[in-house]
């Protein structure tokens, strides 16, 4: 994605007269103590409005069909005598708010009910089923330990150590709750993904660290081998045997200089007072002396350094010995010679051929002089990969622990490079690293949430905005204890929301909050649809996360989401839409004004997933707007419904809908759905702009249950911006909310979201605000029961 650039910064904490600052402080603590409601929290007055207020407008309104004894759909309200019934079947009460802020109920047989009486039985419920005391030790919610999901894997790697690993291909799909896959309840761990894991780390370990070259091994019977004196050992132990002055010349080609290990494996026929020795010399020069004392075949060994290029190797039978009267002869039998080494450049001098993520573990390595040994660059090492991969300082045991790991690496013959790499598979398959840990303490001795540790904070802060571990200046704040501080916490936001990384948020929030990974699943009929290709739908996709990573970096109000008179565009997409004056692959901010587009609900990402292959869907349209803008999701239909296509329905969509909805069974629900759903059908199935559909001209009037017309998708666009704005902007708030935190919301989480809800308001409801306020509230910075 390629979002328009912008740069914006939170205002100032609000400064101003006394009195002025004294009434701020006033309103607050008045709204704190109210618990977030508009009644008082206590039990008297709350009795008092449920006996006086609630129970009448109930009497008028719904008992009819919902009493004490015969209650539609199992709900009978009339049983509640009290508001603390209410709290212990709060589930239900909250489904009668939802349906009745909607205006699906009282429906449209039933008694009507004006605007005012409406917003007043909503608020009286809302109170009821939603009493919670916000100020004595308010609930932040039971924190769960939270995996990372396929995508933050990735992207912890790339940041980590420099690898980019296709993680999606390698690892089986993570499971969803609440519309997110970065749920803690769902990521579980089964054995097959811990497999995956190890196979990764694995494989990683050895993208990110570059071991020298295997060694070279030259065995005697390879060409360039020159025998003097030396003869095939008439024997079935497959040695030559060198006799008198024997020797074996071997001419190696060596790719680097080192200090190399020559492997001799020989016995010997001994005689005399000594055993058989060998002699070793490089281009004439000796360099060692082997003694072979054994009379079956052992291995022994010789160090010594030889220059790069083409080298004189020579083995020499160096004490011949024969006692004619007695007969003892010594003599030397070798069955094979291998030479190895190490690329010095590559285990102590940094290359620009190494790969940056090499330079970057490896920062420290051990020098030739022993002034830093492989254990001190070790522990180096590993303590600043540990505590970078752990997102917290590392403690000394668990350094220790990788630093011995290492050292048996290097003991059993492997090189540094290779030490670290095994203490870096150790690393990634460690829990500190699967898992986002969080420290596991009690409540406080008054039975409050503790708050976060500043790294606790820092890895909560990136994993939902980068869907990445901590960069080095939140870990930085972190260390000197000034990340939680208000003004701190909010730059760093600032910061964060204009880092590319924050791409991530896009992609992954809104990519699931408007179903948009949908995309490529849909198929949409190819002979009426031809232009809808996957290379178009890949472009309407981007389109989508293009637009709302705009209205997040310009801080725009996020009703803007569905109002805004502008998207993103390149020239393929562009004459999609019909739209002209664009040119060239790379997408741009493009006004709409003059046209029938602007907002979420008229880009044909949106359009074409809630959609039929073959049609439109006003039902999964309107659907898609209850679930995604309103949170208010509609029941499962019920059973022994037959679909659209197959009833015995006829006429055109419309008529066909509405011959759906005399069935009482459906009208509860398609009176909701369908209305808003046709708002949208001057859009056919893939999102082009359409006037027929077929020979019928299109009808996009629609009529909420509590009576509101609107014709056309704009003026649909206009009651939810305006009418709905607070739903609308509630529902984001709790779907931003349920993604940074990894849960689903509770009742108890009404406190928190009511208080940004009011912060939201004074600012103009833009977005930074909204993150802003998350992060800055009391469930996402304090750790909950467990």
């Amino acid at each position: 994605m390629t979002p328009h650039p912008s740069n914006f910064r939170f205002r100032p904490p609000f400064q101003g007269t006394p009195s002025a600052v004294a009434a701020a402080w006033l309103v607050g603590m008045l709204f704190a103590f109210s618990g977030g409601g508009k009644l008082q929290a206590d039990e008297s007055a709350r009795n008092r409005a449920f006996e006086t207020e609630l129970v009448p407008l109930l009497r008028t309104y719904c008992y009819e069909c919902h009493g004490a004894s015969e209650g539609d759909g199992d709900i009978l309200l009339e049983k509640f005598s009290s508001p603390d019934q209410i709290l212990q079947e709060r589930k239900l009460w909250l489904r009668a708010l939802g349906q009745v802020k909607l205006g699906s109920m009282p429906p449209a047989d039933g008694p009507s009910l004006d605007r005012d009486t409406r917003e007043r039985l909503v608020t009286l419920i809302d109170d009821m089923a939603n009493a919670v005391n916000c100020v004595k030790n308010p609930n932040a919610g039971k924190v769960v330990l939270r995996r990372l999901n396929r995508y933050e894997y990735r992207n912890t790697i790339r940041d980590l150590l420099g690898v980019d690993y296709p993680a999606a291909d390698k690892f089986p799909g993570d499971d969803v709750g609440y519309g997110f896959d970065n749920i803690g309840d769902v990521l579980s761990l089964p054995p097959l993904l811990m497999e995956k894991y190890i196979v990764a780390a694995d494989e990683i370990s050895q993208l990110a660290i570059k071991t020298p070259p295997p060694a070279e091994i030259y065995y005697i019977e390879k060409a360039g081998v020159q025998l003097t004196n030396a003869e095939k050992y008439a024997s079935d132990r497959g040695a030559l045997g060198l006799y008198s002055q024997g020797r074996v010349d071997v001419a190696p080609e060596l790719p680097f200089s080192s200090r190399f290990t020559l492997t001799v494996t020989a016995f010997g026929t001994q005689a005399g007072d000594e055993p058989v020795k060998i002699d070793v010399f490089v281009d004439d020069k000796k360099v060692g002396q082997i003694d072979v004392e054994e009379e079956d075949p052992t291995e022994h060994t010789l160090q010594f350094r030889m220059m790069r290029g083409k080298r004189k190797l020579e083995l020499e039978f160096a004490n011949d010995y024969y006692n004619e009267a007695s007969d003892e002869d010594r003599n030397l039998f070798i069955n094979h010679v291998s030479l190895s080494g190490r690329d010095e450049r590559i285990t102590y001098i940094p290359s620009t051929e190494l790969p940056s993520s090499h330079r970057k573990i490896l920062f420290q390595l051990p020098d030739a002089e022993n002034k830093v040994t492989p254990h001190q660059a070790s522990e180096k090492v590993l303590e600043r990969l540990t505590s970078r991969a752990f997102r917290r300082p590392a403690h000394r045991t668990e350094v220790r622990r990788l630093c011995d790991l290492a050292a048996k690496v290097r003991d059993d013959g492997g090189s540094f490079e290779e030490s670290i790499q095994v203490a870096l598979q150790a690393i990634l398959v460690s829990p500190h690293f699967l898992f986002k840990v969080e420290r596991n303490q009690p409540l406080g001795p008054d039975g409050q949430s503790l708050p976060l540790t500043e790294f606790e904070l820092a890895t909560r802060m990136s994993y939902f905005l980068w869907s990445s571990m901590p960069d080095d200046e939140l870990l930085k704040a972190a260390w000197q204890g000034q990340l939680s501080k208000p003004n701190v916490l909010r730059n760093q936001v600032a910061r964060m929301l204009k880092d590319r990384r924050s791409n991530q948020f896009i992609e992954n929030f809104a990519g699931q909050w408007l179903q948009l990974r949908n995309l490529s699943r849909a198929a949409p009929d190819s002979k009426q649809f031809a232009d809808a290709t996957p290379e178009i739908r890949e472009l309407m996709k981007r389109e989508t996360l293009t637009f709302v990573a705009g209205v997040m970096r310009q801080n725009l109000p996020v009703t803007s989401l569905l109002d805004a008179k502008f998207t993103y565009l390149n020239e393929d997409l562009a004459k999609f839409y019909g739209i002209g004056g664009i040119q060239g692959d790379e997408f741009r901010q493009v006004s709409l004004d003059g046209t029938t587009r602007g907002g979420l609900l008229t880009q044909a990402s949106i359009l074409l997933v809630t959609s039929n292959p073959s049609r439109t869907s006003p039902v999964k349209r309107g659907k898609w707007i209850l679930e995604n803008l309103l949170n208010t999701p509609p029941p499962p239909p019920p059973p022994n419904v037959p679909e659209l296509e197959k009833g015995v329905l006829s006429g055109t969509l419309r008529e066909r809908m509405e011959q759906h909805r005399a069935n009482p069974a459906c009208a509860t629900c398609h009176n909701m759905m369908d209305p808003m759903g046709f708002a949208m059908e001057n859009f056919d199935a893939i999102g082009r702009w359409r006037t027929h559909d077929g020979s019928d001209k299109i009808d996009a009037s629609g009529e909420m249950p509590d009576g509101t017309q609107f014709q056309g998708v704009d003026e649909l666009k206009s009651l939810l911006v305006n009418q709905r704005r607070d739903q609308f902007v509630r529902c984001l708030t709790e779907k931003v909310m349920i993604y940074a935190l990894g849960r689903g919301i509770e009742y108890y989480d009404k406190c928190a979201i009511d208080k940004i809800m009011v912060e939201l308001q004074a600012k103009d409801f833009r977005f930074a605000y909204l993150i802003a306020g998350i992060v800055e509230s009391q469930p996402f910075q304090s750790q909950g029961e467990r």
